[in-house]
């Protein structure tokens, strides 16, 4: 398979057409993010990462997320285009999802419209909904991009992807 692009049907998309580096697009769609049984996130005012070989990441409001369910995670991690992120763990009675969200208190020039707003790892969540269609997690387990039914790939994450 490689990183050979698949070819977008109607209505699809390429992740090997979204740009390096990433754009920083508003969503109009409807986001739902489920954990513990409870709806966590629920927005129309998403942004949209997009950027090449990843699946979309949607970064959610603050004022659109269920925030008494997040407690600050130690640890960071640091893109080369967004900065420094930080993790929340997510805790709904007694389920927990260690490091389930990460946001980014101070991004880097070009991407301050995510700042403080929540991205959700869908295979670490109950579930993940764009426009009501449940989301499939990016292979891998570092990357938190969302794959749907209009989007196509291959998508970095998977065994051997880590060099494109």
């Amino acid at each position: 398979m490689g990183n050979r692009r698949t070819e977008p049907g109607p209505g699809q998309e390429s992740v090997w057409d979204y740009p390096r580096p990433p754009r920083v697009e508003q969503s109009g769609r409807h986001v739902v993010v489920v954990f513990g049984g409870v709806v966590i996130a629920d927005t129309h005012a998403a942004r949209r990462v997009l950027e090449t070989s990843h699946p979309p990441v949607y970064y959610i409001p603050p004022e659109d997320v269920r925030t008494e369910h997040l407690e600050p995670a130690s640890g960071t991690s640091y893109c080369e285009f967004k900065g420094q992120a930080s993790y929340y763990t997510l805790r709904v009675d007694k389920a927990v999802a260690p490091e389930a969200a990460w946001y980014y208190p101070k991004p880097s020039p070009g991407f301050e419209s995510i700042r403080g707003h929540v991205a959700f790892y869908p295979g670490r969540v109950d579930a993940c909904y764009v426009d009501g269609e449940l989301v499939r997690a990016q292979e891998g387990g570092f990357y938190g991009g969302w794959v749907t039914s209009d989007v196509v790939g291959p998508f970095k994450g998977v065994p051997g992807t880590r060099g494109w």
